[in-house]
């Protein structure tokens, strides 16, 4: 039964990404779609999660009907650097996705508002341990893009149905949900675009079925590891494969792995907190492992996994 219901919520969720799809069809090629709902799940996720996480600690603490949306952001600000330090990023009330959303169709300087919003997330990490996951996270979503559309009016307009139709995707409480519904998304778009996106599908993505026979591989006879490596990450799917066979917590130090695209970078650090991998249990470099390796400081990696870039 259990599996009956996943796979019903894991169609459901398909479909909503093609209904997406359907809407911005002919106006945003395949690999810059991807990105564009990519970024906006993460937004949406990352809004979801900072709220949950404040609401439950204020309903824990006797409020009941606490709701940090409704908040003000002059009142949420004085939370803002402790949020930063157990969270690792901040973002006001009146700048949550779910809010966003509620004036999205009418909003004029929707692409501007969502620029700002974007950099706030950013900048609200400077100077914190997650500084480096955060950097950067949303420059491939160019909200000014003529691949929108070739006015602001366009643009908007356009931004504003990839908003409501994120906002509709049935995702449910994070918790909740009997599959990882921000993660099988994101393994549907890569695995929707990949191989059609004028360059080799391989680069960006490794199939699951691939993924999960080499984590298997690496990890006959454990049941937890210290950490889990990949020279050549891509998109991070590898990565995240020892998480979801082993378990999160049995991944015990955590994610490390490196990157020389930067697209594929940002991709595999908005993969990770996708599936709710914390700011501070990955490590994710951008450069060539080859001629500059980043965790030669690290102690030996009990699973090294990689699908290296043969095509080039």
């Amino acid at each position: 039964m259990a599996d009956i219901k996943r796979e019903q919520e894991r169609e459901e969720l398909h479909r909503a990404i093609w209904a997406i799809a359907d809407e911005l069809r002919g106006a945003v090629d395949g690999w810059d779609f991807k990105n564009y709902v990519l970024g906006t799940m993460f937004y949406r996720y990352i809004s979801e999660d900072l709220t949950n996480y404040i609401n439950q600690g204020e309903r824990e603490a006797g409020d009941s009907e606490f709701d940090y949306a409704q908040m003000s952001d002059e009142e949420a600000e004085g939370a803002k650097e402790s949020l930063v330090q157990e969270k690792g990023f901040f973002i006001l009330p009146s700048d949550l996705f779910c809010n966003v959303c509620k004036i999205a169709e009418t909003d004029e300087n929707l692409n501007e508002r969502l620029e700002r919003i974007f950099n706030s997330i950013e900048n609200s990490a400077k100077g914190s341990e997650s500084e480096d996951d955060f950097k950067g996270l949303f420059d491939d979503f160019d909200v000014n893009s003529n691949k929108l559309g070739p006015t602001v009016a366009k643009r908007n307009e356009r931004l504003a149905k990839l908003l409501l139709g994120i906002k509709n995707m049935n995702l449910g409480n994070i918790q909740d949900h009997s599959i990882d519904a921000f993660g099988d998304a994101y393994e549907y778009l890569m695995g929707m675009y990949a191989s059609n996106a004028g360059k080799s599908g391989g680069e960006f993505f490794t199939p699951s079925e691939v993924s999960i026979l080499l984590t298997r591989l690496g990890t006959v006879g454990k049941t937890e590891i210290n950490k889990a490596y990949d020279p050549a990450c891509g998109s991070g799917s590898l990565l995240l494969k020892s998480a979801e066979i082993l378990g999160k917590d049995a991944v015990r130090n955590g994610f490390y792995g490196q990157e020389v695209n930067i697209t594929t970078y940002n991709l595999c650090r908005i993969n990770m907190f996708l599936h709710e991998i914390g700011f501070d249990k990955f490590d994710i470099a951008c450069d060539d492992t080859l001629t500059s390796p980043q965790h030669w400081g690290e102690e030996p990696f009990e699973l090294i996994v990689s699908n290296p870039p043969y095509s080039i």
